[in-house]
């Protein structure tokens, strides 16, 4: 299982760059985006964000292999406001008594491409940047507590390893011709069942780890010493600076172009 993995170019420009540095200016960004709900403020972000992919070291291909499941999500979701959203503008098309206006579509397309706008810097940032890496940063330069980071790289690094005991699971408990067949009441059974073995492998793995990682001293309260130092430079602090204004020129393009509607209106 390498989907927990970096897929990028270790190599590329941004990639390189500190990995607090890059998950701050994903943030940035996204507080801009939040700022206003029209659909241009965010079409101008991901036509920036898509631009710049490549000095993150990630080809479209591989994008769009990370990609695809929040496509959906994002489409099923906004596919709500076209029937649920507030009616306003011309009525474009209608199904019974469900109907399409203007002001429905913007307001689906407006969600559609903010939800997107959102994700690609997330995805960027994740798929270039080591957990390992991350975790330090955030302790040397963010000065997040140890205990609580190292933890949560502990969990993320036992992700896969989830994944892996379901399978097992799957096809061991098929193996005994445990097997629900076409009734989807069994399926559901099965299902409830596989999921509760695999919490109670997952807590006993948790529980075994904890004690492993208190026999290495990891909650002896002392001061810890890095292995791998990460320096934040001028390029680190370039890269937030240069997210910021991404945002303020998708911003300013949308007051221009006068579809801007405020959040806090």
């Amino acid at each position: 299982m390498r989907f927990a993995e970096p897929i990028a170019d270790a190599t590329a420009p941004l990639a390189r760059r500190n990995p607090t540095a890059k998950v701050v200016a994903a943030m940035l960004l996204t507080l801009c985006l939040a700022v206003s709900l029209d659909p241009v403020t965010p079409a101008v972000a991901i036509a920036v964000e898509l631009a710049v992919l490549p000095l993150f070291g990630l080809h479209y291909r591989a994008l769009l292999r990370r990609l695809w499941p929040l496509l959906l999500t994002s489409a099923l979701a906004s596919a709500s406001y076209l029937f649920f959203g507030q009616k306003t503008g011309e009525t474009v098309a209608a199904f019974g008594p469900l109907t399409v206006t203007t002001g429905t579509l913007d307001s689906a397309l407006s969600l559609f491409l903010r939800l997107v706008a959102v994700a690609l810097p997330s995805i960027a940032v994740f798929a270039s940047t080591d957990p390992t890496d991350l975790a330090d940063s955030l302790v040397q330069n963010a000065r997040a507590k140890p205990r609580f980071v190292i933890g949560a790289l502990a969990a993320f690094r036992l992700l896969p390893l989830l994944a892996n005991d379901w399978e097992m699971l799957r096809l061991a408990r098929r193996a005994r011709g445990v097997d629900a067949g076409r009734n989807p009441l069994a399926n559901v059974r099965l299902f409830a069942s596989t999921l509760f073995a695999l919490l109670v492998i997952a807590v006993r793995r948790g529980t075994r780890l904890a004690t492993a990682m208190d026999a290495r001293g990891f909650d002896s309260g002392r001061p810890r010493s890095a292995a791998r130092t990460q320096r934040f430079g001028p390029a680190d602090a370039t890269l937030i600076a240069a997210s910021g204004m991404v945002g303020a020129v998708a911003i300013a393009t949308s007051v221009y172009a006068g579809t801007f509607a405020p959040l806090l209106s």
